[in-house]
């Protein structure tokens, strides 16, 4: 196998056994905790970490076959869409949420293999085999439409359950008007990664 066929082999494995992990580790605790079945596999799904994960691995497999109801995930905007994604979960994780948290044993593994292993994998296997040259600046509408549509799922939840994802987002317990703000930061951020990995693509491109 090519080097890029290994590490998109190594990248899905890694990927898919982190979110297993993850799974088995938090839906249990969940339903410990008095939640339904439905309720704990729905609000393992609500969490963007998770939901970029399964991205990437779904990337990672549309590389390795051949199946064609995985056309989109070989596309240039989704695969550089996910390169900004990640990146943006692991800086947000490290610089806002591990403090606030230290989970311990097979929890820890997950942690660590969510917000660390994996966007790294992705960074040096885009950096390193994604074909460059394709995207535009004019991309970055698209690429925020699916952070957007899970933006809106996200908050519209927590406004009937009181629950959110991630504190930033708490309106119950901050209020709208910062929420607003972190989220109007974090798109802000979103859109300089968008923007920067648009740049590399066509730096890289012009390089080769």
């Amino acid at each position: 196998m090519s080097p890029r066929t290994i590490i998109a082999a190594v990248g899905f494995t890694v990927g898919l056994a982190a979110v297993v992990l993850q799974f088995a580790l938090s839906v249990p605790v969940r339903m410990a905790n008095g939640h339904s079945l439905p309720d704990a596999l729905v609000f393992f799904f609500t969490f963007f970490t998770i939901l970029t994960n399964l991205m990437l691995v779904l990337i990672y497999l549309s590389e390795l076959a051949a199946w064609r109801w995985l056309g989109w995930w070989r596309s240039p905007v989704t695969r550089g869409m996910m390169l900004a994604a990640i990146t943006l979960v692991m800086g947000f994780y490290h610089f806002i949420l591990a403090g606030l948290w230290n989970p311990e044993g097979w929890f820890r593994v997950a942690d660590v293999a969510l917000h660390y292993v994996t966007p790294t994998l992705y960074i040096i296997w885009w950096l390193g085999f994604q074909p460059k040259g394709s995207l535009r600046f004019g991309n970055i509408g698209w690429m925020l439409l699916p952070p957007a549509v899970w933006l809106a799922w996200a908050m519209g939840r927590g406004a009937v359950v009181n629950e959110y994802p991630y504190p930033i987002l708490d309106a119950h317990k901050l209020g709208y008007g910062p929420v607003t703000i972190n989220i109007l930061v974090v798109l802000v951020v979103l859109v300089l990664l968008f923007a920067g990995t648009i740049a590399a693509d066509r730096f890289l491109s012009r390089q080769k």
